[in-house]
């Protein structure tokens, strides 16, 4: 008798295509935008492991043995969309001091040069055999569960990250906390639309969804303060001698971070206790 293929499968199926896509396009030249479009993709299959894994949960490491081959690839993609957020802030600060930061431009430039052919390198030395794999696999994972079942893992997923951010997060929070802060959030969006799109209810309110959103989109902007201040402070350290207008902005991304920290500090904790009610 044939299985009914499961719904949750049928989301992984899209994205899965979609970034297969996306990884060839890759395979001719390495962009920025498309490769921080495989990789909001691959955070969304790896989360699809996640669930498998919480389904099938006589195997704790399901998620990695699926996701395995995957995860230099998405971790190098990173690295590319972090040069980009640190490049965007480059540029703005150009733009606003009309200053220019030429030694650091070029600093970036071969930073970006040996974050690029990382993501060449791996992307065209894996196969299409692998994405073909992970497909094969996801879907005998998939195969016959129920969508209680699925209601259920998604749930024991969102309480997971709810119990960690509980356990882990304190004031101040430091910057490791405020990245883990982040990836939570992130997580727990996209669980949120997972239930959504397999027509379950969601867990919070529209109102609580929208917070949780909002302080997840506040993190963006600490998020590219962190690494500009952390990238500029490599290059620094580098030189014998710093100019002035290198050590007043170092100073000035400084300060900033400060305030930014202070700021999510209070939504962050704000938001956790109505969530952990």
């Amino acid at each position: 008798m044939q299985v009914k293929t499961s719904p949750v499968f049928l989301i992984f199926e899209q994205q899965h295509q979609e970034a297969k896509i996306l990884f060839l396009a890759l395979g001719k030249q390495i962009k920025s935008k498309k490769a921080i479009e495989l990789q909001t993709k691959l955070e969304f299959l790896e989360l699809f492991t996640e669930l498998m894994e919480k389904i099938h949960f006589e195997n704790q490491s399901l998620s990695n043995e699926l996701f395995l081959p995957f995860k230099p690839l998405k971790k190098s993609l990173r690295k590319t969309h972090h040069l980009k957020l640190v490049e965007r802030n480059l540029k703005s600060k150009e733009e606003k001091s009309g200053l220019q930061f030429d030694s650091y431009r070029d600093y970036l430039l071969i930073q970006k040069k040996k974050i690029q052919k990382e993501a060449f390198d791996l992307v065209v030395g894996s196969t299409l055999k692998t994405w073909d794999d992970f497909r094969e696999n996801a879907q005998k994972s998939s195969r016959g569960i129920k969508p209680l079942t699925i209601n259920t893992a998604i749930n024991q997923l969102f309480q997971d990250e709810l119990i960690f951010l509980h356990r882990e997060l304190k004031a101040p929070i430091s910057s490791q906390g405020f990245r883990d802060l982040f990836e939570s959030l992130r997580k727990i969006i996209m669980l949120e639309n997972l239930l959504i799109q397999l027509g379950f209810n969601p867990i919070f309110v529209s109102s609580i969804h929208e917070e949780i959103a909002q302080v997840k989109d506040n993190l963006k902007p600490w998020y590219s303060n962190h690494l500009a201040f952390q990238t500029l402070s490599g290059f620094l350290a580098e030189k014998t001698s710093i100019s002035k207008k290198y050590m007043d902005w170092i100073k000035e991304l400084k300060e900033e971070k400060k305030s930014l920290s202070s700021e999510i500090e209070k939504q962050a904790f704000a938001l956790l206790k109505k969530v952990l009610i």
